[in-house]
């Protein structure tokens, strides 16, 4: 087993490390999310802690990880005599992979001895895996949305359900849940943000010092990692007998009346939705108090909670930034400040006695900032400035709800909400010989093939003789999520301020659609000679509006290099996810004025999206009294349907792109 990096080893990110050692301290926190770009030590991190966890006494042999004190009554290993002599071992963390089964996160039952049988043959998952453990899922954002319900759901109840067609089997799960993310692959959705108890940003530093530090740890501990580990030793070994100290301490920390009325003031300030947020901020300021030592919660713990259980519910969709305003979160403390809240010991820091290892203090670093304005160009093709005009026009710019665009026929691809697909989860449509291993039993199927052979099996009682040859697998029909790929044409007849500015909000619009219908997205634009991939497909739409917000227009308008280019994207994208299949938004009034031949060169690029039966949407952004119908005939030539920026927003865009293949056949 190989040595991980000291926990105290890593530099920087005080809360993370503060957030993760809360848990510890008491798991029923409910987890962390940690959102950070590449390369900012969250897995380092989260796997240091595992060494950090105090060592759990379990039943021998059994596979569900029992206390010998309190052994869980419904363990499908048990029942365990009370009062067992149990052995020692470290607490396990165990990681889920982002293409786990649903079969490998809970578990498998063995379908065809539970009929044949009545027995519940039960093959353990990672949940039982990770009881009384950690449980860490990097790149939670990328798991299926089903998957993260059952982790969730079970992270919440302290148990897992396994069913099969009336046969379940029940075992405990408690677990320190951590999931880790880059915001830039994809969002989590709101209502599962909610259930995860705490949520940390983390970046990399800028100060110098300190990325020099964090390269000669890492050069150490890379070139020795059991030296390395041995000179954090002793700062492990502190760090570790305080989380059992905090633990010990946990039950007698007093939660006063005034702490509450700041908590529930604090959430309702921030306008979060329901209770959760709450109930967290109160078992957090909880956790705190007992990681200082102390036995009563202070003001500065209800505020340290807040910085930590917030940011992430207070987002109302993808495009609001995270955080808190912290003088706001101040002013409400101060408002909702209590008599009852005790002083602190003067001999007594705020992080205990002594005041040294306590809650990491937050690294004031400089932060840079990328942002910037990008120029723009008029009709002539000369760059103009950009003014905080437009600007603040399409940050203000309302998404509105657009109707459901989807691509014809049934897909195979990623669980999604937009286009019809054979699924594992949805309603069942039929039965079919399992390929690998059983998943959804057909219990109808099954039976009427089973039947016919029940007297050469020598059936003598009431069971039914089931053989593998027997089982059916339930089809199903659910939703996928496709990839959105925009092509926008960002040329000098689409340069007018107002267009532009309705032009992105219809965008805008369109993405908010593809974020809740967990879809991917991509962008490419045109302008000028050329065509240029501004954000290549990802699942993060807060990336695409960003790309959005910036672009650049002017110029004339090379059509046909923006097909090509949307073509070259969707070949690429094909070969890494045959399975989710496309669908085309084309933003532009039609004209095509760059390179010879424009129009025809265009129309030839068109047909290869009709030859291949890529699904199309044109948005007409033609405006003024006397209009050409341009977009109308690219629609056409793309086998798809046009439709204006008005109409966007009105019933008649419903099952725009469900006709594509009979315009396709029509236009053949």
């Amino acid at each position: 087993m190989s040595t991980p990096f000291p926990f105290t080893a890593v530099v920087g990110q005080d809360d993370l490390r503060l957030a993760l050692l809360l848990n510890a301290v008491s798991p029923a926190v409910g987890g962390v999310l940690v959102r950070g770009e590449k390369g900012t030590a969250k897995s380092t991190a989260v796997r240091a802690l595992s060494a950090l966890m105090p060592q759990v006494d379990v039943v021998p042999g059994c596979r569900f990880s029992c206390d010998p004190r309190s052994p869980d009554p419904a363990c499908p290993d048990g029942p365990h005599a009370p009062g067992t002599a149990g052995q020692s071992r470290p607490a396990r963390m165990v990681e889920l992979p982002v293409g786990a089964s649903e079969d490998r996160l809970v578990g498998a039952l063995d379908i065809e001895r539970a009929l044949a049988e009545g027995v519940k043959a039960f093959e353990p998952g990672l949940l039982a895996a990770a009881h009384r453990g950690i449980l860490y899922v990097d790149e939670v954002n990328l798991l299926h949305d089903h998957l993260v319900d059952l982790l969730l759901d079970a992270a919440a109840m302290g148990a897992s359900y396994v069913e099969r067609e009336g046969v379940s089997v029940r075992h405990a799960a408690r677990f320190l849940l951590v999931g880790t993310m880059n915001p830039e692959e994809g969002e989590l959705r709101p209502q599962l943000l909610d259930r995860f108890g705490l949520t940390v940003e983390v970046a990399a530093s800028r100060e110098p010092e300190q990325r020099v530090e964090v390269v000669r740890r890492r050069l150490a501990y890379d070139d020795d990692p059991a030296g390395f580990a041995a000179r954090w030793a002793d700062e492990e070994a502190a760090v570790r007998a305080r989380i059992v100290a905090a633990r010990e301490l946990l039950p007698s920390v007093r939660l006063g009346d005034g702490a509450l009325r700041q908590i529930a003031a604090t959430c309702a300030a921030f306008e979060v939705d329901g209770m959760r947020a709450d109930i967290v901020m109160a078992r957090t300021a909880t956790a705190l108090a007992a990681w200082a030592g102390r036995t009563d919660v202070l003001a500065e713990d209800v505020r340290q909670a807040a910085l930590l259980a917030l940011p992430h519910r207070r987002r109302r969709n993808p495009f609001d930034a995270p955080g808190l305003d912290e003088d706001k979160l101040d002013e409400t403390l101060e408002e909702f400040s209590g008599d009852d809240d005790p002083d602190p010991d003067p001999d007594q820091g705020p992080d205990g006695p002594g005041g040294g290892g306590g809650q990491p203090e937050p690294d004031d670093g400089p932060q840079g900032d990328d942002t910037g304005a990008t120029p723009e160009a008029g009709e002539n093709g000369q760059p103009q400035p950009s003014g905080a005009g437009e600007q603040s026009a399409v940050r203000a710019a309302e998404p509105f709800r657009t109707k459901v665009l989807s691509v014809p026929g049934i897909g195979e691809g990623a669980a999604g909400r937009r286009s019809r697909a054979r699924t594992e989860h949805g309603r069942t449509t039929g039965s079919r010989r399992p390929r690998g291993t059983l998943t959804k039993l057909h219990l109808a199927a099954t039976v009427q093939a089973a039947a016919p052979h029940q007297r050469a099996r020598g059936r003598s009682g009431p069971g039914l003789v089931v053989r593998r040859d027997d089982l059916r697998q339930a089809t199903r029909e659910g939703r996928e999520g496709n990839l959105v790929l925009f092509v926008v044409d960002a040329s000098g007849s689409m340069a007018a301020r107002q267009r532009m500015s309705a032009v992105k909000g219809a965008v805008l619009s369109l993405l908010l659609d593809a974020y809740q219908r967990r879809d991917k997205v991509g962008l490419v634009t045109f302008r000028g000679s050329g065509a240029d991939v501004a954000l290549p497909p990802t699942s993060s739409v807060d990336a695409a509006a960003a790309r959005l917000e910036s672009l650049p227009t002017g110029g004339r308008t090379p059509l046909a290099a923006g097909l090509l280019r949307a073509h070259d994207v969707l070949r690429v994208e094909r070969l890494r996810d045959p399975a989710r299949r496309p669908l085309v938004v084309l933003v532009t009034d039609g004209r095509a004025t760059g390179g010879p031949e424009p129009v025809a060169l265009a129309g030839r690029a068109a047909r290869l999206f009709a030859d291949e039966g890529v699904a199309s949407v044109v948005v007409d952004c033609e405006t003024g009294p006397v209009r050409l119908g341009l977009a109308g005939q690219l629609a056409g030539e793309l086998g798809g349907t046009a439709v204006t920026l008005d109409e966007l927003r009105a019933d008649s865009i419903a099952g725009l792109v469900r006709d594509v293949q009979g315009t396709s056949r029509r236009a053949a």
